[in-house]
């Protein structure tokens, strides 16, 4: 692989390709494929310029730690984000900037340590338990499903739940449905914002399934407002509803409300969905690691359903995650606006750029990881950790911006998989070639068909 990290000066442009090569490329290869081969054409820096818009892209943990951490004042979340501002999540605190994410981002911390989120297993394995039993049927007839649209389905049951409380499930899939078509739209505009007042299809559907959310959230928030205080759940809701800023006592607003509701459903169903999804995948694809996993949780729980202290016996468990974080992060790419003109990887960065760093291909560098292609859960020791660069992995993004969710969706895939695994072993439909694409997160282009069969 070329070695992009120049000795040259600051004001020397990245390499790259033009702009209709990028296009073409991406649109014979797919976006996700085609970035793979820049990268092994112009090394870890490179760029693009796309009707004056320039999208730098940088691999090195080096240059993830600039970005993030050493220099992240002078990268933000601004005009990549406006889409998503706009169509999706408002000013929740995935998109928003400045001081109001720093408020945000302090009201909300501490409802998502470790500690904290522990309080949520009894709910996750409910659920959990719910789908054991509609699986056991599944297996008798050794029925095939899909399985992204079977975790699609429990995240979102779960993420509601830990929300709103919403104990029945005939709340849930309208609610996820909407989200879904808000999502799909965001995804589709490509950054590029339309007038929603145009009258076509796809922006009939998307303002109908937009009023169907803020609706139903809004509705929510209303009724709780006129219960007595401690009748209030002690759910997400209500602990945003009762938080103040220590700095200024100041509550949320009620539209902040919604939007970090929403932000949350978005960001705790999808990426846990995506990451359960892939998981069944690599344990299907790779036996050697399913055995191992059967081993751990036969020897742990010997049959009957882990409790959090458990989880702590099943350290492989929680491997296969990160593993399967490592080799499939449900966001293969994540955008920063550059503020000021700056440096990375030797080559120059003007103000403005999207500067765009990817998971995907920093968690496949050949420079930190060893077979970077095999799945193997063994990376995660704790010796093998503690030598690895800080900045080779970042499924969750870093630095302060990391996702506030990591912790929940951690507890939430290891939990899951312990449930299913030690009863179920899915199976690949014979013949089956995944197909990996980008469309906002990294998906499948077939789906992911699988028979579900008892161990």
């Amino acid at each position: 692989m070329p070695d992009a990290r120049a000795p040259a000066a600051s004001r020397t442009p990245a390499p790259g390709p033009g702009a209709l090569r990028f296009i073409l490329g991406a649109r014979r290869r797919g976006f996700l494929a085609h970035v793979g081969e820049l990268w092994r054409e112009y090394g870890d820096t490179f760029q693009v310029r796309i009707g004056g818009r320039t999208l730098l892209f940088v691999i090195h943990p080096d240059a993830v730690e600039r970005v993030l951490v050493s220099e992240r004042d002078n990268y933000d979340k601004r005009a990549s984000y406006d889409g998503v501002r706009r169509y999706l999540l408002g000013e929740g605190l995935v998109a928003s900037t400045g001081e109001l994410w720093r408020r945000q981002r302090r009201l909300m911390a501490p409802f998502f340590t470790p500690k904290s989120v522990q309080s949520y297993t009894e709910m996750i394995l409910r659920d959990g338990a719910q789908l054991v039993e509609r699986w056991s049927g599944l297996a008798k007839r050794r029925a095939e499903v899909e399985i992204d649209h079977e975790m699609a389905a429990v995240t979102a049951s779960i993420i509601l739940k830990a929300m709103f409380s919403a104990e029945t499930m005939e709340s849930i899939p309208p609610m996820k449905d909407a989200i879904g078509t808000m999502i799909s739209f965001a995804d589709a505009q490509g950054g590029v914002i339309l007038p929603l007042w145009l009258p076509t299809a796809k922006n009939r559907k998307y303002r109908a399934a937009r009023a169907l959310v803020h609706r139903s959230i809004d509705e929510i928030i209303a009724r709780r407002r006129r219960t007595d205080e401690s009748q209030w759940p002690d759910d997400l809701l209500t602990r945003l509803m009762k938080a103040r800023d220590e700095q200024t006592g100041q509550a949320m607003s009620e539209g902040l409300l919604r939007d970090e509701s929403l932000t949350i459903f978005v960001a705790g169903h999808e990426t846990t969905a995506t990451t359960m999804t892939f998981a069944w995948y690599a344990l299907a694809a790779n036996p050697g690691v399913a055995e191992r996993l059967h081993e751990e949780l036969d020897r742990v729980l010997g049959g009957r359903s882990p409790t959090a202290n458990d989880l702590r016996q099943l350290p492989y468990t929680l491997q296969v995650i990160k593993e399967v974080l490592r080799l499939y992060p449900p966001a293969p790419f994540y955008a920063r606006d550059a503020v000021d003109p700056g440096e990375l990887g030797g080559f120059h960065v003007p103000a403005r750029a999207t500067v765009l760093l990817s998971p995907y291909y920093t968690h496949r560098h050949p420079d930190f990881w060893e077979h970077p292609e095999r799945f193997d859960p063994e990376r995660w020791t704790r010796e093998r950790e503690a030598v690895r660069h800080g900045h080779a992995y970042h499924p969750f993004s870093g630095g302060p911006r990391v996702c506030i969710g990591n912790s929940f969706s951690l507890l939430e895939s290891q939990i899951l998989l312990a449930q299913l695994a030690q009863r179920f072993s899915p199976r690949l439909r014979a013949g089956y070639r995944p197909r990996w694409q980008m469309r906002g997160t990294l998906s499948l282009t077939d789906g992911l068909p699988m028979t579900i069969e008892p161990r």
